[in-house]
């Protein structure tokens, strides 16, 4: 499954490796990814995929819950089949 993940949060060391490192932990693939730093906040959009037979998005959004509060940082993720839906209209 193809999913898009939205990362956000005032910037600092730090964010791409911790948010990299828990997706390797559930074998989640990045296949693109955009960052940039706006003023001071930092934002950052992946394209990933995972089999979804072993893990859900809401099993990966829970992973991720551990790094938004160690890093301070908003994380969404969702299917990319909704996100393009939702984006077409």
């Amino acid at each position: 499954m193809f999913a898009i993940i939205t990362v956000t949060g005032a910037d600092h060391v730090g964010i791409i490796a911790a948010v990299s490192t828990a997706l390797a932990e559930q074998k989640v693939n990045i296949h693109n990814v955009s960052q940039t730093i706006m003023d001071e906040w930092f934002t950052m959009i992946l394209q990933v995929s995972f089999d979804d037979s072993e893990r859900t998005i809401a099993d990966i959004q829970e992973h991720m819950h551990r790094v938004e509060e160690a890093e301070n940082l908003v994380i969404r993720i969702q299917s990319e089949a909704l996100f393009t839906a939702v984006n077409e209209i």
